[in-house]
């Protein structure tokens, strides 16, 4: 009997195609008589359009139109506009609505001609004539000007502001964190190709394909099935594609309007012009008994966002769950300003609120003069006290204990400056990471042919995360085949529904929805095989035969065997099929399931230069059933590069006099590279969980990046013995 796939480091079955150039992304894609539009984007943040001159442009050799607010086709719902499934509470952003100026970089017109240098010529042929107004763009001139945000935070709990009174050692702290772009390798672009019969096929850069088809569909009042959109490769997204974005409106917009094939591709610094993660502000108090034990916690938080949507995520919630406290205050408000709405990027809310979180424990550990790992441990929480239910599975003491000992611990000397290589400091930190295991409906159609070559589909998408790989081993352990007898498909709005792939769901949504539908194709083989002339399986019920090796065999007997491709042949159809909806179990509504990780950090900081390097990290994670160890590793890897950068690089700069972003390109948008990375091991460490779903999994996409930033901050204190609490921390805050 072959050995099931599920839990083996396996290559990814697209890999080949995406290192020899096979892999066609949204602008790869051709079309007869394609045409290619170029974005003119605005130059004041906030104001009125008082004309837009387009001749000279609109005379440009090739040009074939200039599309504005003033000459853009009907629009549905443009008057009461669709909300999309990533949806902030507000009104979404309408390109090319009216001559109001919401933004700095706002899309005001797109020239389409028949090359892309002929519309990048006339694009800047167009002349902008504006009215500007008072406008402001920074967090920290706002902060009096913030409100509560539409998130349902746990009420409070105990008295905070009594025990935190009360307590031995109490801890307080400002922490902020600045505005991040996501910067995927593929910039956003929309490929729309007309239909001779009127219909749109689009291909876009997205991570929820039916999400984009049904906004299409709302906003220009399509009738459903008229659009597909397809993405069969996406390359990265860490949430920037969660919204359909304004590439996408104006292709379509253009493409209606000429009745020709468009396609708009968005620049570099055009990716600084939409979604990214908000700037914030937090204050963390702590109060603790001489022993280290929390007796009162209180976070609050204000981050921005647009003056048209309240964008919301989970910053502070995480403070009321980690650790055992029963004095808990949270508030978390938004300063509206006249920027873009902000957008969920890797692991939204916990990457910021576990940084002040971690951060304070550390400054904690210090005060209690305890070792940080041990101050954790002795607050360790084996209930989540938000939701007051117990965790489906919680292996956080063993990534703890398996992080340490890999990383040597237990030699740390806990005084700060107390450890030194030649002209570099060195220090030791560490951080938990958590996540919410999360599980959302979805379905998948699972297809045997007369060969017995398994079919699985699903819409959902693939953002570099392996979702090809692993819904491939989840269907051939399913039904026990090699990998090489399973084809999946995904990316394709007209595929069975899946949500957006993000939030770490998608092997416990999409996964879960390909096992069941595997399974339902096995009843459909019995059936089959039942049905057949002189059938060796005739009167036989479902636990008296078994699935292996591509063959239906009778338990016991294994010489009375049918192979999948026999039956489908025998049937007289071309092929047996199941299709399944897969939601979440009600069990699960008793219980808290959340991934856990334990991140320990060694920094080497030049004291002369205050150059930070990050030497060693090693990440235990526990997050259920790991599918594919390879891929996964990966994830985690990426996590940790990036939380990297988030703490020691990442930075959008604005100037606020001009309401602009002045580092929108690559060159100036620091983010690592490989010389800025050290050693990185990953631990998967061992978690049954069977309650989160049947697959036992709980995801890794979101949880390799939380904490790591403020293990590397805890591991510079140790280093330098100065306290930073304003990321990046760049060498002008450590000399």
């Amino acid at each position: 009997m072959s050995a099931s796939p599920l839990g083996k480091a396996l290559d990814r079955v697209d890999g080949r195609d995406k290192v020899t150039g096979r892999a066609r992304y949204a602008a790869d894609f051709a079309a007869p008589g394609l045409l290619h539009g170029w974005v003119v984007n605005a130059g004041i943040p906030r104001g009125r359009i008082l004309g837009i001159d387009s001749r000279e442009a609109e005379a440009a050799p090739g040009v074939q139109l200039v599309l504005t607010h003033a000459n853009r086709p009907p629009i549905a719902s443009y008057d009461e506009p669709y909300e999309d499934a990533d949806a902030a509470d507000g009104s979404p952003f309408r390109p090319l609505f009216n001559d109001r100026i919401l933004y700095d970089s706002q899309p005001v017109a797109l020239v389409v001609a028949e090359t892309l240098e002929q519309a990048r010529h006339a694009a800047r042929l167009v002349r902008v004539e504006y009215q500007a107004e008072p406008y402001q763009t920074d967090l920290l001139a706002a902060l009096d000007d913030a409100h509560l945000a539409p998130a349902s935070l746990p009420e409070p709990r105990g008295d905070c502001a009594g025990a935190l009174a009360g307590a031995a050692l109490r801890i307080e702290g400002q922490y902020s964190s600045p505005i991040e772009h996501h910067n995927p390798m593929e910039p956003h672009a929309a490929t729309v190709v007309m239909q001779p019969d009127g219909a749109l096929l689009v291909y876009d850069k997205t991570q929820g394909t039916q999400n984009s088809q049904q906004y299409i569909e709302r906003v220009f009042g399509l009738e459903p099935g008229r659009v597909r959109v397809m993405a069969p490769f996406v390359g990265g997204a860490f949430g920037s594609g969660l919204r359909p974005q304004y590439q996408l409106v104006l292709a379509v917009m253009a493409a209606l309007k000429l009745r020709r094939s468009v396609r708009v591709t968005l620049t570099r610094q055009q990716m600084f012009s939409f979604g990214y993660r908000p700037r914030t502000v937090q204050r963390l108090a702590l109060g603790a008994a001489a022993n280290g034990e929390l007796r009162a916690l209180r976070h609050e938080a204000v981050a921005q966002t647009s003056r048209f949507e309240d964008f919301t995520e989970h910053v502070v919630e995480w403070s009321g769950m980690l650790y055992q406290c029963d004095n808990v205050e949270l508030g978390y408000r938004l300063a509206p300003l006249d920027v873009y709405t902000p957008l969920d990027m890797r692991a939204p809310g916990a990457t910021l609120g576990v940084f002040a979180l971690e951060c304070a424990m550390d400054e904690l550990a210090a005060a209690v003069a305890i070792d940080p790992l041990q101050l954790r441990l002795v607050n360790y929480a084996e209930r989540n006290q938000n939701e007051g239910k117990p965790f489906s599975s919680k292996a956080l003491r063993e990534c703890y204990a398996q992080g340490a000992e890999r990383f040597g611990w237990a030699a740390r000397d806990h005084q700060p400056r107390s450890m030194r290589e030649g002209r570099e400091l060195i220090g030791w930190g560490l951080a938990t990471g958590v996540w919410e295991a999360m599980q959302n409906p979805a379905s998948a159609r699972a297809l045997i042919d007369g060969d017995g070559h398994l079919h699985v589909s699903s819409a959902t998408t693939d953002i570099g995360t392996g979702t090809y790989t692993v819904m491939t081993q989840i269907a051939a352990a399913s039904l026990a085949l090699d990998m090489a007898q399973v084809t999946f498909s995904l990316g394709d709005s007209h595929l069975p529904k899946a949500p957006l792939q993000g939030g770490s769901f998608t092997v416990s949504s999409v996964g879960s929805a390909v096992q069941q539908a595997c399974i339902a194709l096995q009843d459909e083989l019995l059936k089959a095989a039942v049905a057949m002339e002189d059938s060796p399986f005739a009167g036989l019920a479902r636990d008296q035969v078994e699935f292996v090796d591509g063959q239906l065999r009778v338990i016991g007997a294994p010489e009375l065997a049918l192979g999948y491709g026999e039956i489908v042949r025998a049937s007289g159809g071309a092929a047996l099929e199941a299709e399944v909806e897969a939601k979440p179990d009600e069990k699960r509504e008793a219980y808290s399931s959340a991934t856990h990780s334990a991140v320990f950090v060694e920094v080497r900081v030049d004291e002369e230069l205050g150059v930070v390097r990050v030497a060693r990290v090693v990440s235990a994670i526990a997050a259920g059933r790991v599918v594919n160890p390879k891929t996964a590793r990966s994830q985690i890897l990426g996590g940790v590069v990036w939380g990297i950068g988030m703490a020691l690089q990442e930075e959008t700069q604005t100037d606020h006099g001009l309401g602009r972003h002045m580092n929108h390109n690559l060159a100036e948008y620091h983010i690592p590279v490989h010389a800025d990375i050290g050693e990185v091991e990953v631990i998967f460490v061992e978690e049954e969980d069977r309650v989160v779903n049947a697959l036992g999994s709980k995801g890794v996409g979101e949880i390799g990046i939380v904490g790591v930033a403020a293990a590397v901050a805890n591991a510079i204190w140790h280093a330098t013995g100065k306290r930073i609490r304003d990321l990046p921390i760049t060498p002008d805050k450590l000399l």
